[in-house]
């Protein structure tokens, strides 16, 4: 039930776009120009685009090669190696700073409206219907994102940090039960955002690990996500284990399966500082375990393969905490 995600390897070859258009009417210029940026192409020359090469770059380029014909211009889809004047990594330096702009730009719109939900007790615009455009927003840039650019995860944590705490706001009313019994949890498809990082892998790690081994994950390409029946969705939103106002997915799920376990309470702590990034616990291991999860999801762009890594990683830091307690 699991889909692919995550960063692709560095490709031998690219797709260029070579074309040119009549200076009239201006429009079709910014169409052919607004379509490349949509599918992440970026600019070589005035008027050659790069793409990596694939059966979707493919068909993507096509087709704005046809919008090109059809407005009156011409010219050629090629597929290359690159000889001289260009190296490939240079080429994904590229591709990298441009996603970067992206990211920085979109982290300025979620530090500004931060910003208006602070001053304002009762802001103009609806909160939850702002994060869900720039949630998407986040999301389509991760399509185009190829190479893992680095902007990336600031964006996302900035993200997470203001939509959790303005759901927590403003679904107050609607608080989730503290606690579920075992058995109410048991048999579950449990969904999540892909391209997993440090929560959702801990509470892959959890649900697998003590609440149901016999629990199916799936991974979803969005944030917003309508569950069918048997379905619990976490670190999403509107999921039912997600962030409650200061606590982390991870803290959530454990809080609500109501185990009373010191170990996992520990590396519940350590989730929370480096998920929220809030420093509230500041244990010593914290720094650690974050750069392995930073390296296990740099390396790992399956989802089922960090859930794994993941996993090897935290029944060695679970056992290591059970056994400072005896």
């Amino acid at each position: 039930m699991t889909k692919k995600s995550g960063t692709k390897p560095p490709p031998s070859r690219w797709l260029l776009l070579v074309h040119q258009l009549p200076a009239q009417p201006a429009y079709a210029r910014v169409k052919i120009w607004r379509r490349l940026q949509d599918v992440g192409a970026i600019s070589l020359k005035n008027a050659v685009y790069v793409l990596p090469s694939g059966k979707e770059a493919q068909a993507q380029l096509t087709a704005i090669l046809r919008d090109i014909e059809h407005n009156g211009g011409d010219g050629l889809l090629c597929e290359a190696d690159l000889v001289a004047g260009m190296r490939n990594d240079q080429v994904r330096g590229l591709f990298n700073a441009a996603r970067d702009a992206d990211y920085d730009a979109l982290a300025v719109e979620l530090r500004r409206l931060a910003l208006a939900w602070k001053k304002a007790r009762k802001p103009k615009s609806d909160p939850v219907a702002a994060l869900a455009k720039l949630s998407e927003r986040l999301s389509q840039l991760g399509t185009i994102d190829f190479f893992g650019a680095s902007g990336r995860r600031a964006a996302e944590a900035l993200l997470a940090q203001l939509e959790h705490s303005a759901i927590a706001r403003s679904n107050a009313a609607t608080a989730k039960p503290s606690r579920l019994r075992p058995a109410e949890m048991m048999g579950k498809v449990w969904v999540t955002r892909r391209d997993i990082h440090v929560d959702r892998i801990a509470c892959a790690w959890l649900i697998k690990r003590f609440i149901d081994p016999d629990a199916v994950l799936k991974f979803v390409p969005t944030k917003q996500y309508e569950p069918h029946a048997g379905e619990f969705r976490y670190d999403m939103q509107d999921g039912e284990f997600t962030h409650e106002g200061n606590n982390c997915s991870f803290e959530t799920l454990l809080a609500r399966w109501g185990r009373s376990d010191p170990a996992l309470q520990a590396i519940a702590e350590i989730i929370h500082d480096i998920d929220l990034k809030d420093g509230k616990y500041g244990r010593a291991e914290t720094s650690g375990i974050a750069h392995v999860i930073s390296g296990i999801c740099r390396t790992q762009g399956d989802d089922d393969t960090r859930v794994a890594r993941g996993a090897e990683l935290f029944d060695h830091i679970y056992e290591q905490f059970r056994r400072r307690r005896k």
